[in-house]
Formats: C-alpha cells, sequence, structure tokens
C-alpha cells in the first residue's frame, strides 16, 4: 500500500515538473514547436522499448487497432502536448496545471454529450466549485501577466478537452491491447507528428539551441514524460485507479510550489483559495461519481 501511494505521488509530482521545465527553456529564446520536438525525440526510444516490451507475445495490431493508434495518438498526446506547450508560453505554470486538472470534469461533460449520460445536482455542484476556483486564480493572472492570459488559458484549455477525448475512447482500446502496449504506442505516433510538425514549420538551422535546451528536453523526457507513466501505471497495479487518482491531487500543489520557487510566479491569498477549490471539487466530483 504505501509503496503504491509513494509511486502515485511521485508520478503525479513529475508530471506537474513538466510545465516548469518547459517555462524554463523559454527563457532561451525558443519556441513551442521547436521545445516540444526535443521533448518527443528523446523520449522516442523509450516510447519504443515500452512499445516493444509489453507487446511480446501478444497477437498482432489490426487495421482497426493501427486507426485506432493513429487517433488516439493524435489528440492524446500530440494535440493535447502541442496545445499546451503554446498556453505555457502566455500563462503560470500554476494556472495550466489547474487547467488540466480540469479533466474529470471534461471528461463527465463528454459523456453527456456523446452518451448522453445523466449528471446529478450534485456533480454539477462540484464541477462549479472547480471552475470557479479556475476563474478565481485566472483573474488574479490578468492583473500579473496581461490580457495574453486569455489567449493562453484557451489553448491549455483546448488540450485539456483533447486529451478528456483521448480518455473516453481509450477505454475499449485499453482493454484489448493493455494500457502500456497503449501508451507505448501512441506516444510513438505523437512522438513522430512532432518532429514532422518542426521539419515542416521551421527551418533545420532552428534546431541549433543552447545546451541548457537539450539538458532541460532531456529533463523532461525522461523524468517528467516516460517515468510518471510508468510510476501511475505500477500505482495502479498496486492501490487501484481511484486512489491513484486522488493521490494525484498533489501536483497542482507541487506544481504552485515549484512555481513560486524555481519560476518566481507571484503567490497571492487568492491564488492557494483559488487552488483548493479545484482540487476539492474534483475531489468531489471523483467521490459522487
Amino acid at each position: 500500500m504505501a509503496a503504491g501511494l509513494l509511486l502515485a505521488a511521485a508520478g503525479a509530482v513529475a508530471f506537474s515538473g513538466k510545465a516548469i521545465i518547459v517555462k524554463l527553456s523559454y527563457r532561451y529564446g525558443v519556441d513551442a514547436v521547436t521545445v516540444i520536438m526535443y521533448r518527443m525525440l528523446f523520449a522516442l526510444p523509450m516510447f519504443a522499448l515500452l512499445a516493444w516490451w509489453s507487446g511480446r507475445g501478444q497477437p498482432p495490431f489490426t487495421r482497426r487497432d493501427w486507426w485506432g493508434l493513429l487517433g488516439l495518438g493524435f489528440c492524446g498526446y500530440y494535440l493535447a502536448s502541442f496545445l499546451d506547450f503554446l498556453g505555457l508560453q502566455y500563462i503560470s505554470a500554476s494556472l495550466e496545471r489547474l487547467i488540466l486538472y480540469l479533466n474529470p470534469t471534461l471528461v463527465l461533460a463528454l459523456g453527456v454529450v456523446l452518451f448522453k449520460k445523466k449528471v446529478g445536482a450534485r456533480q454539477l455542484a462540484a464541477v462549479g466549485v472547480s471552475y470557479a476556483g479556475v476563474l478565481l486564480v485566472f483573474g488574479q493572472e490578468v492583473n500579473f501577466e496581461g490580457p495574453n492570459v486569455l489567449l493562453g488559458g484557451v489553448l491549455v484549455f483546448a488540450s485539456a478537452v483533447s486529451y478528456a477525448v483521448y480518455l473516453v475512447y481509450s477505454g475499449e482500446m485499453v482493454q484489448r491491447l493493455g494500457s502500456m502496449r497503449l501508451v507505448g504506442w501512441a506516444s510513438m505516433v505523437a512522438c513522430a507528428l512532432c518532429i514532422v510538425q518542426f521539419l515542416l514549420l521551421r527551418p533545420l538551422s532552428a534546431a541549433a539551441v543552447p545546451v541548457e535546451v537539450l539538458w532541460l528536453a532531456v529533463l523532461n523526457a525522461t523524468l517528467c514524460t516516460v517515468a510518471p507513466v510508468l510510476m501511475v501505471m505500477m500505482a495502479i497495479e498496486r492501490i487501484g485507479a481511484a486512489a491513484t487518482a486522488q493521490t494525484g491531487m498533489i501536483g497542482p500543489l507541487s506544481t504552485l510550489a515549484l512555481g513560486v520557487m524555481v519560476l518566481g510566479e507571484p503567490f497571492t491569498p487568492w491564488i492557494a483559495v483559488g487552488t483548493v477549490l479545484v482540487l476539492a471539487g474534483v475531489w468531489l466530483l471523483t467521490k459522487w461519481r
């Protein structure tokens, strides 16, 4: 039990560190297309190893499987990551993590729209609490950063929607292919798309970046991309998905702390209250579902 909780907490903190590393990379004058390209370039061999290892002795993919992997890799890992990286150019790491943490509310909304699921009054109340917290932090950030916060917030929210679509449609494929195999192959698709995107949108000379950016990309690919995936999967095996999700609530708190300590982002009582509201709303939603 203790090992599972530690794995879940470490995975949540490592995932949250991604925003800090991306913000540090932007200080060297690189853009989102270049940053995400290097992240995925360094992560590609590790995801390929994961895909191979998890697929040993398994039946080959069908044509339906390949189309599913392409679709999930595009919306779940490529589009969601790219929109997130773009948004981080305009908003703080703390606000980014809070917006992404609204993901359970988006999955709930997609269930209503796509599958006609019913939502109770308590669930709506929990959703309202979470969004009130985000709006509170958003209002504070507009005062600090200016009108570009709206653009950044919209981009990160679109990233959360894209990943929610991945979660909604990946359930059936997880049951058929296995979570590790699905993550490995879908992530490889996303890696390829990010690399091709760079080659199409930027000259090769844009790949010449400060060595600090390369080291940050290596750290992002290993500690904040591949390692958290493995830690969260191992935590789910030990303590279950519900307990892992609850432990993951430490993620926004760690991002807030790292943003203040590493990036020098402002911290006010209003930001603290907004963070508590988001976490409370998601916790209530998870409990009442």
